[in-house]
């Protein structure tokens, strides 16, 4: 049978999940093809990778960074498009078999929602389009034939050792936590917390805001709230674990109290794959476990006294409505401000608890509801942070 390809469209190209995927492609031997890749501001990265991969087209969302760049170096016959908007669009085209989310954040909600809507297979990285609109995404996927696979490592290993039984006899699911940077930190220690301690993060190369999530644990605040919609659980069966190794990315108990777990190296090009060639596995250019050498297992509960972000993503993933919406923009908008050094590492959590409890919760938002609410939330983190 002749070879089949699959166009990716990678929305969010220059970021630490848009590079791993585009490694992911360029070792796929020809099974996939990028088709198009996003960018924000690092568009001189984007020329560079579109001179690489030669999609079809280029999107550039930030205008003013966009009149900065000499365009003329694109490939031949690669189309430039810009604006937010264009990823929507390129989102629905009929060529693209398989949407990339790796646009970080709120920014990325519209452009997935897209894809879910045209009914594509969405290998989705941006966790908060389930964190804001979970129950909406889901529907709309279900009504479209959209197929939604997970790219968040710890996701990935659940979706993975899900298959080890049947769906009904899932009994909890338990997502696994380096710990951070400051896993051994005193409440004291944590309040003297650099910018540049916070982004040394031991075992993963992600973001900074990424990285500063892991170390406030609001990661898994967020992903908590992401489980909760893409696997259609209660939040009781939903538990958090520190695994410093990052070797076992989550793990599946089911109701005979078996538990399946995921393992492999701290390389996200592996759940990157697996999504984007899924239900087929492929030989991978990630890195492999080594048992020709020791090495240690090690889990312990969450201080939640110390990383209290955890209660509060379990809250939201309870409540439903306008709860994931808040929490996300009240924390991307903490964790911009202690990038700029407005607040200290400690403020975060605070900051997004604030907002979180004083919302105006609504329990059945429209998609326009949550994108009002995000703006809010923001704006009441700007407010307190002044306070």
């Amino acid at each position: 049978m002749a070879r089949t390809t699959k166009n990716v469209a990678v929305l969010g190209s220059t970021g630490s999940i848009g590079e791993n995927t585009l490694q992911v492609i360029a070792n796929s031997g020809g099974t996939l093809r990028a088709k198009a890749i996003s960018a924000h501001t690092q568009l001189e990265k984007l020329i560079e990778q579109a001179i690489l991969f030669e999609p079809d087209c280029v999107i550039a969302t930030c205008l003013q960074e966009a009149e900065k760049q000499d365009w003329k170096r694109l490939p031949k016959g690669c189309e430039l498009l810009l604006g937010e908007k264009e990823t929507e669009k390129v989102a629905r085209r009929p060529e693209i078999d398989v949407v990339v989310a790796a646009i970080v954040g709120a920014a990325g909600l519209q452009s997935t929602w897209a894809a879910v809507d045209a009914g594509k297979t969405v290998a989705l990285a941006n966790k908060e389009t389930l964190v804001m609109a979970g129950p909406l995404v889901m529907t709309l996927a279900a009504q479209t034939g959209a197929t939604i696979l997970p790219v968040d490592s710890e996701h990935s290993a659940v979706f993975q050792a899900m298959h080890a039984g049947n769906r009904e006899e899932v009994g909890r699911i338990v997502l696994t936590a380096s710990g951070g940077p400051f896993r051994d930190h005193s409440r004291e220690k944590l309040q003297q917390v650099t910018v540049a301690e916070a982004l040394a993060h031991p075992t993963w190369d992600m973001g900074p805001k990424i990285t500063i999530d892991s170390a406030t644990m609001m990661n898994k605040a967020l992903e908590i709230v992401e489980a909760r919609w893409l696997f259609d659980l209660e939040p009781q069966q939903i538990e958090v674990v520190v695994h410093p190794q990052s070797i076992i990315h989550s793990m599946v108990e089911f109701i005979d109290g078996s538990i399946v777990a995921q393992m492999s190296p701290p390389d996200m090009k592996l759940p990157i794959q697996y999504a984007l060639t899924w239900p087929h596995r492929q030989p991978s250019c990630g890195q492999k476990l080594a048992f020709d050498e020791a090495f240690k297992l090690e889990f312990e509960p969450v201080d939640r006294e110390r990383f209290p972000a955890v209660a509060l993503g379990m809250e939201a993933a309870r409540a439903g409505g306008t709860s994931g919406a808040v929490l996300n923009a009240a924390n991307e908008a903490a964790v911009a401000g202690f990038l700029e050094k407005q607040i200290k590492f400690n403020d975060i959590v605070p900051a997004c608890r604030s907002v979180f409890d004083q919302h105006p919760f609504e329990a059945n938002p429209s998609l326009d509801g949550l994108l009002k609410v995000d703006r809010w939330a923001r704006e009441e983190v700007s407010r307190w942070i002044c306070t």
